[in-house]
């Protein structure tokens, strides 16, 4: 049988050795414990980390939040630098830090060219704080409609912006900055165009429906006028491609179309009380309304039935008719209009009323 004999030597160093090795602690082969820690960094370090803390908590509500996060992250990579490069003397620390920074400052850049005040001309300065600001269009947004497919034209006394039965409603979109303009259907006055409103909405939402289409109406400057006009086909377009501008359009141009409803059964409705309208309802804009619905009501397609109420509003003059039953429709009865005063709709109600009403 093979075996190794061991020596007395080998026995002796063992021996003595064993009390020495019990003694020692076993350390990592990758010699990464901490056995006494380094002394604290410089205050720049830790005011540093002092900003990055603060852009972090910053809460996103907050309007410039994107903002204020880069530039404190910016400020904290700048002191990280400084500390890297005067107190730590490591080379790795500052460049890695110098890209941060870049980036930072790039975002920075960005973000504060977008909130650059935008100067809008003043010519069209109204019309943005009237129709447009009230519903949260940015200024830069309509910088880009108003300046690259429009321009700004002028018409003086007496001059026709549209004749009856000859001016195509496919080319232009317009609403008058300065001045007043009169409509007309065969010499029979309608009602007058003032600032801040669309010239021709009825007929651009028409068109939506039927192309190729003229004017039903004769619309003339009473005064020396100015007004934005786009192309039809160049402003379609781009509303095709800003859905947001898209709506706002299309809000725009029904509650133009709406405040020339009710002007067609007042014709004194001046600029003061068009801008009352925004606010309260009056008899002649229910009227109006159901005048619309029985037109509408009247027709088998309701797109129809609309494009002819567009069509057949402009025919109405300042009288009143006495009664809207036209074309009744087999399924749908017109709605009774009833002329109702004030004081019967808001005469309040006595206290036996309630009495009468009560349970047993």
């Amino acid at each position: 049988m093979n075996y190794t004999e061991s020596s007395p030597l080998t026995e002796s160093t063992a021996v003595g050795f064993t009390p020495e090795l019990e003694s020692i602690t076993p350390v990592p082969s990758n010699g990464t414990t901490c056995e006494n820690w380094r002394e604290i960094h410089h205050l720049v370090f830790h005011v540093a980390n002092v900003f990055f803390a603060i852009g972090l908590i910053i809460p996103t509500a907050l309007h410039l939040h994107m903002i204020l996060l880069r530039a404190m992250f910016a400020i904290g990579c700048t002191l990280y630098i400084v500390w890297a490069t005067l107190y730590r003397c490591a080379l790795d620390i500052m460049i890695w830090n110098s890209v941060f920074l870049g980036v930072n400052v790039l975002h920075l850049s960005y973000l504060l060219y977008k909130k650059r005040p935008v100067k809008i001309e003043k010519e069209l300065s109204g019309i943005y704080r009237r129709l447009f600001e009230p519903l949260r269009v940015p200024p830069d947004l309509f910088r880009r409609l108003t300046g690259q497919f429009c321009m700004i034209q002028t018409l003086k006394k007496g001059q026709t912006y549209a004749a009856e039965d000859k001016t195509s409603v496919d080319d232009r979109l317009s609403i008058l900055l300065k001045g007043k303009m009169k409509v007309s259907y065969r010499g029979h006055f309608l009602h007058n165009i003032y600032p801040c409103a669309f010239i021709d909405s009825p007929e651009f939402r028409s068109t939506q429906m039927h192309k190729g289409e003229k004017f039903q109406v004769t619309i003339i400057a009473d005064d020396n006028c100015r007004f934005l006009c786009w192309s039809r086909e160049r402003l379609t377009y781009f509303l095709e491609s800003e859905p947001f501008l898209y709506e706002i359009f299309r809000y725009l141009i029904g509650k133009d179309i709406t405040n020339k409803l009710y002007s067609l059964n007042d014709p004194t409705l001046n600029d003061k009380k068009a801008k009352k309208l925004e606010h309260q309802l009056s008899l002649c804009t229910q009227i109006s309304m159901l005048e619309m619905r029985n037109s509408i009501a009247s027709s088998s397609d309701s797109e129809d039935g609309l494009h002819q109420f567009l069509r057949g509003a402009s025919s109405v003059s300042s009288l009143h008719v006495s009664s809207p039953h036209q074309r009744a429709s087999a399924k749908m009865k017109p709605i009774e209009e009833g002329v109702e005063d004030d004081d019967e709709v808001f005469e309040p109600v006595s206290p036996n009323a309630f009495k009468g009403h009560q349970l047993p």
